[in-house]
């Protein structure tokens, strides 16, 4: 199957809400570099479709996650306007396959960042504030299962976020940062900062400097999702989650029908 096949059934998958059996099963070369090419040929045709592209995100952001996977480094997708929920309002069930939820910090950027040689520093410098964000996973895959290649090639399954109010990042030491993670009332996880990659500017750092070898630039005014602090929570109808850190704030998402 070719790419642009593969891009035009995760596509269709996620606009008509069926999910689609892996493409590895049919695709037995499918391998990350191949898997970026379809992410970008999806990406382009959510763009097609009205859809703007209005920042990123990084997925596999833990040691212990990549480990897992077989990996030695984070994934990256895309963000696009469309995905960005209104803060207080809820998530409709109906329009998601399985959705999961997962608590992260966000950085706001007022500066391009182009790599190579970017560092966590050189991030913070030219952010315009962070938030917590609660991000809303959903593969097209049936029964939210899939190979690495798979999931990189559906956008790092990306659906949904939510950010609270920003502030500013200077202010405090993010991988210091604490967040609890609550799901319908009860713990779910808690993690610090220091749990993407030993500081989430680290996270950031990264993809510019692995967007910058495809000649890529983080832009002035995107969202960055950092990666997701704990284990993604699956959410029901009348549930939500709630992401609470020591200085970010707390910011919840309710789910409805």
């Amino acid at each position: 199957m070719s790419n642009a096949a593969m891009a035009k059934r995760l596509f269709e998958a996620q606009r008509n809400r069926t999910a689609i059996d892996p493409l590895t099963n049919e695709t037995s070369d499918l391998d990350l570099d191949r898997a970026y090419e379809i992410q970008d040929l999806l990406v382009a045709r959510l763009v097609e479709d009205g859809a703007t592209v209005v920042g990123a995100k990084l997925g596999l952001v833990s040691r212990a996650k990549q480990e897992a996977m077989g990996v030695p480094s984070p994934l990256y997708a895309w963000l696009t306007h469309a995905m960005q929920l209104p803060l207080d309002e809820p998530l409709r069930l109906s329009e998601y396959l399985h959705p999961r939820a997962e608590p992260e910090i966000a950085f706001l950027l007022a500066e391009d960042l182009a790599g190579p040689g970017v560092n966590a520093h050189d991030v913070l410098d030219a952010t315009a504030g962070v938030c917590a964000a609660i991000e809303v996973i959903d593969s097209r895959y049936t029964e939210f299962k899939f190979t690495l290649p798979d999931v990189v090639a559906d956008n790092a399954s990306s659906a949904a976020y939510v950010l609270s109010p920003r502030v500013e990042a200077a202010d405090f030491d993010l991988a210091l940062e604490g967040c609890l993670f609550e799901a319908d009332g009860k713990v779910f996880g808690t993690a610090a900062g220091a749990a993407v990659m030993g500081h989430p500017a680290e996270a950031i750092a990264w993809l510019a400097n692995e967007l910058g070898e495809r000649d890529r630039v983080l832009q002035g005014g995107w969202t960055i999702l950092s990666g997701g602090l704990t284990a993604p929570a699956p959410l029901r109808a009348g549930g939500s989650v709630t992401a609470t850190f020591a200085r970010l704030g707390s910011l919840t998402l309710r789910v409805i029908e």
